[in-house]
Order: C-alpha cells, then structure tokens, then sequence
C-alpha cells in the first residue's frame, strides 16, 4: 500500500462499549484520519455518534462497507469477525480485531505492542487483540522474562464486571440497589449469559468467568494460558489461570505468582527493570501503603504493579500485583497502538 498521510478508518461495534473508548482514543491521539466509518448490528444502524465536533451516522456493517478502507478496527463480537474480517481483508483493509476469533490462528498475530511489537509486520490482513486480562500479565512479564527469565507464571485474577458488556453492569446496579433494599436479587446474565445457571454478581465473587471446559478450566482461564504462551514466544512456559468476577465496574486485577531462571534475584532487581518497562507504572511502596487498585487504574491507559515480594520457600519466586483498565489498555488501547504501529512502521 502506497504511503498515506490519512486514512480511511472503520470502526465495528461502534456503539458498545469498547467501540465508543476506541472512538475517544481515536480522537484524543489525533489518528490520521482522513474518513471515519461507523459500523454497527442492524439493531443500532442509524444512531448518530459525535466524532471530532462532528456528527457521523452509524450503519449497518455488510461485505461492502469495507470498500475504500484502509483499517478496520472490530469490536463487535467473535461471530462478525468471523464473517466480516475477511471480506475487508478482500477489499484492502487490515483488520485489527478485538475478539476471540483469530487469537489462536497460527496465522495470526496476537499483539500487545509493549511485548511482541515486530510480529504485527507478519500479518495477512488481520492482527488479533488479546483478551484483556492476558494483556496487562504479558506486559508486566515481559522484561522479567527478558532480564531474569521465567520458568513459571501462576495468576488469579479479579475481574470487572465491564468486561461482561453494559448489560452486566446495569445488572450489578441493579442487583445492588435490591440487596440493600433487602429484595431477591435477580441474576440473569453471570457468570455466562448463555449457560445453563445464573449467580448475583453484587455483594459476590464468581469463580466463572465464560464458559467451562472439558478439562475443568473456563474459557477464559485457558485464554489466558494460551495467549500468555504465543505472545511472549515461550510454547513450553507452565502457565495456569484461575479466573474470578467481582462486583466492581471498571479494571481487572491479578495475583501472579512467577519463578524466574537467575538465581539471586531480588526484589530491588524486578523493580528496576518495571520502572523502565514501557508501558507500565510501579506502584510499590508498603511503608506508605502505595499500590494500585481497580479504582486508581481506571480511565489510564499504563499498566500498574505492587506488592512485588519474594517468595518465602521458593529462591526463584516472586509475587506480583497488576492492575489495568480492562476496556482502556485491555481492549480499545491497546488496539489503537496496533493501528498506530502499522501506519508507523509502514507495515499496512
């Protein structure tokens, strides 16, 4: 592709969540954008969106609309990937897309920009965004692994609620208001919209995130495990997830436990190497009670870590607490950055 000042940019899913913070980051970055095109389910076409003091009618996203589009930013559910990726892919553009679709497609790079920037110039048309909690793991393990080397990675993570869409949300609302009214709570949509029981999120932790697979984990948690091991290039890397939803709205967090290859690394040592690390913010201080917390995250597009300890038993252990926006660095962030990586480095 010729090399371009602006360009002609779509926007799938425009009118859901992650599509409207990939919409604000759009504008915010002053992306080079010569036409923007909202796409959207035929429920929400025809809405009107406010994009740089302008309004832009939202429309149905079909096969053509990619015509004459250059990036093609999807949010929109796995199914539409699955459907309309590759009819933009035809018509010229490069996807960058947000869903499960494509992650494990050995086609396809997964990225996250602060880690494994140089596999998105592999592309054939379509770079995937991982999951949102793998996304902010990799990019706090990422310069271990490359100082100190790492020989196992063990999380727990607390997810937000936004990661299950609005609809979850205005379900936790709600089910907080019955609770402290003292009324039945009703569940309709957690831990899995369309699984076979249903659990209040407020007041509660569910250990469920998406749906359970044959060998005990969720989905979620073997997102996770997989992700983790083709990013950061490491197929033999011991990986294991367990994946846990609270009732807080926006950022997820996570205890990860990691041994590393070097023996005698301290503390200190994983400091120094976080402080420089792009991308991400150390927030470690005990005698001052400093770490982060879902609501310090939220809104910032930085990865934060804390309570960095050393393992009591094992030499080679550590601890680590990461923390970042689910919908900001998780998701519409970290999507931009592929986009901008691509016009950047001339890799269109």
């Amino acid at each position: 592709m010729t090399e371009k000042t602006a360009y002609n940019v779509a926007v799938v899913g425009a009118t859901g969540a992650v599509g409207q913070k990939i919409m604000k980051i759009l504008e915010e970055k002053d992306f080079p954008i010569n036409q923007l095109k909202l796409l959207s389910s035929k429920n929400s076409a025809g809405k009107e969106l406010s994009f740089a003091g302008k309004k832009i009618v939202v429309e149905e996203a079909k096969p053509e609309s990619f015509e004459e589009i250059d990036i093609a930013l999807f949010s929109a559910g796995g199914s539409v990937s699955k459907q309309l990726a590759p009819e933009a892919v035809k018509r010229g553009a490069v996807v960058v897309d947000n869903t499960s679709a494509y992650r494990m497609d050995e086609n396809v790079p997964l990225v996250v920009p602060e880690v494994n920037n140089e596999d998105i110039k592999k592309h054939n048309g379509i770079i995937a965004n991982p999951n949102c909690s793998t996304i902010q793991m990799v990019a706090g393990l990422k310069p271990i692994k490359d100082n100190f080397g790492l020989s196992r990675v063990i999380v727990s993570t607390y997810q937000a609620v936004s990661g299950a869409g609005v609809k979850a949300v205005n379900e936790l609302e709600e089910q907080s208001r019955q609770f402290l009214n003292n009324e039945e709570m009703e569940a309709n949509l957690l831990p899995v919209k369309g699984d076979k029981k249903h659990y209040p999120i407020a007041f509660n932790a569910l250990p469920q995130i998406d749906v359970f697979q044959e060998n005990g984990y969720t989905f979620e948690e073997m997102k996770m495990i997989n992700e983790t091991k083709k990013i950061m290039h490491a197929p033999e890397l011991p990986v294991a997830a367990t994946c846990v939803r609270l009732p807080f709205f926006t950022s997820h967090a996570e205890s990860v436990y990691i041994e590393v290859d070097d023996d005698g690394v301290t503390v200190e040592d994983i400091w120094k190497v976080l402080k420089t690390a792009d991308g991400v913010i150390l927030q470690d201080d005990p005698t001052t009670q400093t770490y982060p917390t879902p609501l310090s995250a939220s809104n910032k597009e930085e990865v934060f870590i804390g309570r960095v300890r050393k393992d009591l038993d094992n030499n080679k252990g550590f601890h680590l607490w990461i923390v970042s926006d689910n919908l900001l660095k998780g998701a519409a962030w970290n999507t931009v950055q592929i986009a901008q990586s691509l016009i950047k480095n001339n890799w269109l």
